[in-house]
C-alpha cells in the first residue's frame, strides 16, 4: 500500500518504522522539519515509568507500558541506536517530612498491580549501594523494570533512517489542513498530529511540560530518579556527558511560552535539595512543550474511511507509543 502519515512526531515515527517493516511505501507530511525541533517527543525525557505513573493512571497504561518496553529495543535497533535504551530500574525518594506521602504512593501502586510487590524499600546502606550520590537520603524505594529511551537520539536517528529510506518521501515544513482529502490520493492515511488535530477530536487538550537540561559534573546519578514534592513529582533523568534532564510531571495549560520565573525557581531549588552537586550545574537549555491529552487521559485510536487517527498519549508518549501503534495496526 501507499500510505500517508500526517504528523511525524514520536507516534508518526514509530508508526512509519512499523509500516516499513510490513513492506508499505510511505509519504510523510509535517509542519516541522525532519528533526522535530518543535515536537513534544523532542522535549521529552523518554522515561519508561511503568509504576511511577500508575498512581494516577488507569491499569491499561501499565499493561500497554509493559508491551512497549518489550518493543522498544527492536525499534532502536532498526534505526541503529541499540545503546539508547536503559532498563536498570528507577529510584523514588522524598524529604523526611514527606515520607508518609511516599509510603502512601507505594501502597497505592501495590494495591493496583501485583507486580508492584517487587518494589524494594531501601535504607541508607542499600541506597548507597545502588546510587552512592543519593546516600544522604535515609529512605527511598527501588522500582525494578523501569528505565528510559534517549528521546533526542531516537528523534534524530529515526529522522536519518526515514530520510534515507528508498520507500519514504518526506515533505518537511508542509502543513496539511484537510487530512481527509488525502484519502483520495493514498490507499490509507494516518493522522498523528497531536494537538494539530484538535478540530477533529472532541476534548483534545494540551498539557504543558517544562524541562531543564543541566550539565552537572559533580553529580553521578545513573538511573531515573524521582522525588515526591508537595506540589509535583520531580524527575532527574541522566544522559551521557554529565547531563541531566530535570522536570516535573505536568501543568494543565496549552501555553507554549518560555518557563516562568516561579517555575524555574521552584524546579531548580527542588533539584538542588535533592543533590547539592547541582549547585554548580550549568543550564544548557530550558524547553517547554504541550502533550496531547483527552478527558480520560487515555490514548485514542479511531478509524474512518481509509483514515486512522492516533492521539491522546498525554505524558506517556515513550511509554505507550509502540504498544498503541501495534494496536492501531492489528
Amino acid at each position: 500500500m501507499h500510505i500517508a502519515i500526517v504528523g511525524v512526531g514520536l507516534v508518526g515515527r514509530v508508526l512509519a518504522l512499523n509500516l516499513l517493516n510490513r513492506g508499505h511505501t510511505l509519504t510523510l507530511f509535517d509542519k516541522d522539519n525532519a528533526y522535530g525541533e518543535a515536537a513534544a517527543g523532542m522535549a521529552a525525557a523518554g522515561m519508561l515509568a511503568l509504576f511511577a505513573e500508575l498512581e494516577t493512571a488507569e491499569s491499561v497504561i501499565f499493561e500497554k507500558g509493559k508491551r512497549s518496553i518489550a518493543l522498544w529495543q527492536g525499534l532502536l535497533a532498526q534505526v541503529g541506536i541499540e545503546d539508547a535504551y536503559q532498563q536498570t530500574g528507577s529510584i523514588i525518594t522524598a524529604h523526611p517530612q514527606d515520607y508518609s506521602e511516599l509510603d502512601h504512593f507505594i501502597d497505592t501502586l501495590k494495591f493496583k498491580v501485583k507486580e508492584a510487590e517487587e518494589i524494594e524499600l531501601l535504607d541508607s546502606a542499600r541506597i548507597k549501594a545502588l546510587e552512592p550520590d543519593l546516600e544522604h537520603h535515609k529512605k527511598a524505594f527501588y522500582i525494578p523494570h523501569e528505565g528510559q529511551v534517549d528521546a533526542q537520539r531516537f528523534m534524530k536517528a529515526s529522522a536519518d533512517y526515514l530520510l534515507n529510506h528508498p520507500d519514504v518521501t518526506w515533505h518537511q515544513e508542509r502543513q496539511i489542513d484537510d487530512v481527509n482529502a488525502l484519502t483520495k490520493e493514498f490507499d490509507w492515511v494516518y493522522d498523528t498530529r497531536g494537538l494539530g488535530a484538535q478540530e477533529y477530536i472532541e476534548g483534545l487538550r494540551g498539557v504543558r511540560g517544562e524541562v531543564f537540561w543541566l550539565e552537572a559534573p559533580e553529580v553521578k546519578i545513573t538511573r531515573p530518579t524521582r522525588m515526591l514534592h508537595p506540589r509535583y513529582k520531580i524527575y532527574i533523568v541522566p544522559r551521557p556527558d554529565d547531563r541531566y534532564i530535570i522536570g516535573a510531571t505536568e501543568i494543565e495549560s496549552e501555553d507554549m511560552s518560555p518557563m516562568s520565573l516561579r517555575s524555574s525557581l521552584e524546579l531548580l531549588s527542588a533539584v538542588y535539595s535533592m543533590h547539592s552537586g547541582f549547585a554548580e550545574a550549568r543550564i544548557i537549555k530550558c524547553v517547554t512543550n504541550c502533550r496531547p491529552a483527552l478527558n480520560d487521559n487515555l490514548p485514542q485510536i479511531t478509524y474512518h474511511d481509509k483514515l486512522t487517527r492516533i492521539n491522546g498519549l498525554y505524558r506517556h508518549g515513550y511509554l505507550l507509543a509502540p504498544a498503541v501503534v501495534e494496536e492501531a495496526l492489528s
